[in-house]
């Protein structure tokens, strides 16, 4: 059971780790200080149930409904083209840590759009329902939800880790500069996703 677990978190930690536009805008707003801890809840509680149905076998009906794949896949496309539109601007106007410690956004946007970032971007699905859950699948009843607790140990531990950690990278972000380069990341980051989304 052990190995299973180990297993679920070496999968999920190389899933959830690779550079996207969900973990650069926790890198964000870990950075701006703008409720940290709730952006970290939110991303782990989505990953653990998106993983949950994976593992259940709800992945396969993902994998053979193409109006809900392609509608998904629209929705993503631009959700990301505007979040990435919203950082472009900020990257040319230029910001500062002290008038972003004030919050950019208060915490109910925040939780909607932390919400709508995870959940309209398909990646998220292809990672965690249909490749983790096709592969706790394949494993005996007893070991599936061993594989999924690893991969979400991984997600909890990845995310916590990423959104209070950045705010240790405040003092670099006193320069205006420096938060030009942050946005224009971000903002390549979502529309070079957007775009892979309509190659795809």
């Amino acid at each position: 059971m052990i190995w299973t677990y180990l297993q679920g978190i070496g999968v999920g930690g190389g899933l959830i780790i690779a550079i996207g536009a969900q973990n650069a805008f926790v890198l964000a707003q870990g950075i701006r200080r703008n409720y940290p801890l709730q952006t970290a809840v939110v991303c782990s509680l989505c990953d653990a149930s998106l993983i949950l149905l994976g593992v259940s076998g709800v992945g396969a009906i993902l994998t053979t409904n193409d109006l809900l794949r392609q509608g998904a896949t629209w929705l993503g496309v631009a959700f990301l083209l505007w979040y990435g539109a919203r950082s472009l601007r900020s990257a040319i106007r230029g910001g500062n840590l002290a008038h972003l410690e004030n919050g950019v956004m208060t915490r109910s946007r925040l939780f909607i759009t932390t919400l709508a970032l995870t959940l309209l971007n398909p990646h998220v699905y292809v990672d965690t329902i249909l490749l983790l859950g096709s592969l706790g699948g394949r494993l005996p009843v007893e070991q599936r939800y061993v594989f999924a607790a690893g991969a979400m140990s991984a997600s909890v531990l990845w995310f916590f880790t990423l959104s209070l950690g950045a705010g240790f990278l405040a003092p670099l972000f006193r320069r205006p500069v420096a938060w030009r380069y942050l946005d224009s990341l971000v903002c390549l980051t979502m529309w070079g996703i957007a775009v892979s989304l309509l190659w795809s």
